[in-house]
């Protein structure tokens, strides 16, 4: 895949329409959730949304329950948002099975390459915010995803139980 094929931008007001597109393929594809999108799968208003992870980014206004967190979409050449990234920067008790990062490629854009190219672009994020690895966890069963980790550098370190099926923990060297 090109590395300029895609880039991370963080939302804005000028995304409302496409974003709000983007969480609707979701759920016409019967997905309700948006890993990755700090809940914009949760909300209908756009606005408030924009408003949390602004606040959520910035060391001085994050959430006392929540943790720094930065949120991008993957947008393509044509401006079109294909996926959504987030980087935690550090892990609470609630995230230590969770992760530093999660994320969603939009149900028509998979199995193209785009899942890789977010992390491998989320990576360097998290480099430039001096974090030296990065904990992912994924659904057994979720075979892209844990190849797109895998081939990230992941290695596998834990399983554990999330909503009742098998998960596993793995670390990427960064």
């Amino acid at each position: 895949m090109s590395e300029t094929r895609i880039r991370l931008v963080r939302p804005e007001e000028k995304h409302r329409e496409a974003a709000l597109a983007f969480r609707q393929e979701f759920f016409t594809h019967g997905e309700t959730v948006i890993d990755g999108s700090e809940m914009l799968d949760r909300t209908e208003d756009y606005d408030a949304w924009l408003g949390n992870i602004r606040r959520n980014a910035c060391a001085d206004t994050v959430s006392p329950d929540w943790v720094r967190t930065d949120t991008y979409f993957a947008v393509d050449e044509a401006g079109q948002i294909i996926g959504i990234i987030d980087l935690r920067h550090e892990l609470n008790g609630f995230l230590q099975d969770l992760g530093h990062c999660g994320y969603s490629v939009r149900p028509h854009a998979r199995r193209r390459g785009y899942g890789a190219e977010m992390l491998r672009l989320l990576k360097q994020k998290a480099r430039e915010a001096g974090m030296t690895y990065l904990q992912m966890s994924v659904m057994q069963d979720n075979t892209p995803s844990v190849k797109i980790i895998q081939g990230a550098g992941g290695v596998w370190q834990r399983r554990f139980v999330f909503a009742g099926q098998p998960a596993d923990i793995y670390t990427i060297t960064l």
